[in-house]
């Protein structure tokens, strides 16, 4: 999914930008996707079909799939429509298909059946666009990128964090501004924090580790607090 136009909200300074991976990362110190897998091969390919689809989702398909063909070989030996089958309840799934079964084909060809660790190999593959392969190069490889996806650039541009109007613009200002010793796990901490805290049309403010360090003006109250007296 593309992510929403957001009007930027006014920049964090460096402290405040601190202290938000401070609190995030003391409410979750491990931070990691919530997509299920077991190998560098099977990340990518769930990393691919999340693209229009909740994890959720994915993760429903990818149990029965990555059980009966959890290789490279296995699955591009069920072809388009065999894998069509698994996958067939996510978005654009024929499109998926497609891509899935020709990224087996060259990872096999060119990288041996292995996910290659070069944002230029990756970047290669069919169905691979510059968000997967951070998300790949990251969560396999341990690199410090930051995938820019519909959370991430509402949150960065919300709280303050960082402002772009492009997920590209958001990233390269996300790696300039995110303290070196967070920038591993920046990632996940957006991510989740968009996902189940910051969310798009009513995000919980009231619920927000880091409300007091959030420029959004436009803060939200708790719909079941009893007001005072």
């Amino acid at each position: 999914m593309a992510p929403e136009s957001i009007t930027a909200t006014a920049g964090m300074n460096s402290a405040q930008r601190h202290e938000v991976f401070v609190r995030l990362r003391s409410a979750n110190p491990e931070p990691a996707t919530e997509l299920a897998y077991a190998t560098n091969f099977q990340l990518l390919i769930a990393v691919i079909l999340s693209a229009q689809a909740t994890d959720k989702s994915v993760n429903l398909a990818t149990g029965k799939l990555f059980a009966d063909a959890p290789t490279a070989q296995a699955i591009l030996a069920l072809g388009e429509d065999g894998l069509a089958g698994y996958i067939n309840r996510i978005g654009l799934h024929q499109t998926k298909a497609r891509n899935i079964i020709a990224t087996c084909r060259q990872l096999l060809d060119l990288h041996g059946g292995e996910v290659p660790p070069s944002r230029a190999a990756l970047e290669a593959l069919p169905g691979v666009g510059r968000k997967t392969a951070n998300v790949v190069l990251n969560t396999a490889f341990g690199e410090a990128t930051i995938a820019v996806d519909t959370h991430i650039f509402r949150v960065a541009n919300r709280t303050g964090l960082a402002a772009g109007k492009t997920p590209l613009a958001v990233e390269r200002e996300l790696l300039k501004v995110v303290p070196e010793e967070f920038k591993l796990s920046a990632h996940h901490w957006l991510i989740l924090h968009g996902r189940y805290v910051c969310k798009a049309r009513r995000p919980d403010c009231w619920r927000c580790a880091i409300a007091d360090l959030c420029a959004w003006p436009e803060k939200t109250v708790d719909p079941y607090a009893v007001p005072e007296r």
